[in-house]
């Protein structure tokens, strides 16, 4: 059973957007950090993006899918698990001294990715191009799941899903909620899971729908695949 716990939409000004993708020929890299980032950028841009002679990097697959989608070259994509501490670990990141990088991202991200690339001399800049927001979905199915205990696992792709869904389920849920075995997609997320209340937490091994199925089985019948 599928529950958004997210909803995503451009954000109000794409007038800074614009300007923004007219300079782009000052930086010396372009991080997409999700195909959102990717669709809301090129959406705002009439449909394309004119890169010039910067390079790009996807953070993951389907970021890289939709980067190709959109016309342009994927110059660089990392190892698996596909985050933001792969691209930081790819070797273009380590010389980066001096380099203009942009950010292409929606409002309030990670800001691990920005602190570090900082650190090694670049410089920095984000362009915010889509916002999130609590959807309005009827979780009754969810709920009525979750009162006879039949909920056998939930799998969470972010921390601010994983606040929705606990917002969205409510209080009167909520215990039922935590006591259900959890799968999220990083490691970062198991402390906040765990100081949400979860008992059960584990951590897929790769930020990819294979390796979540895996993760969700091992955790309901102690198997590996």
């Amino acid at each position: 059973m599928r529950l958004p716990t997210l909803a995503i939409a451009a954000v109000a000004d794409a007038g800074k957007i614009l300007e923004v993708l007219a300079t782009l020929d000052k930086y010396q890299w372009l991080v997409f950090v999700s195909a959102n980032a990717v669709h809301y950028a090129v959406q705002a841009n009439g449909g394309n993006i004119s890169h010039r002679l910067t390079a790009i990097a996807a953070i993951g697959q389907a970021t890289a899918a939709a980067i190709r989608q959109a016309g342009m070259v994927v110059d660089l994509l990392p190892l698996p698990p596909f985050n933001s501490e792969a691209l930081l670990a790819a070797p273009p990141m380590h010389r980066v001294e001096g380099s203009r990088i942009l950010i292409v991202r929606g409002e309030g991200g990670r800001e691990q990715l920005a602190e570090t690339l900082v650190r090694r001399g670049a410089l920095v800049g984000y362009l915010e191009v889509y916002r999130r927001c609590l959807p309005q979905v009827d979780c009754s199915a969810v709920r009525a799941l979750l009162s006879v205990g039949q909920l056998a696992a939930v799998t969470v792709t972010s921390g601010e899903a994983l606040e929705n869904l606990l917002a969205m389920m409510g209080e009167e849920y909520r215990p039922q909620l935590l006591a259900v075995p959890l799968v999220v997609i990083a490691e970062r997320l198991r402390p906040m899971a765990a100081g949400f209340g979860f008992k059960q937490i584990a951590v897929s091994r790769q930020a990819t729908d294979a390796a979540m199925v895996a993760a969700v089985v091992n955790t309901l019948t102690g198997e590996t695949r």
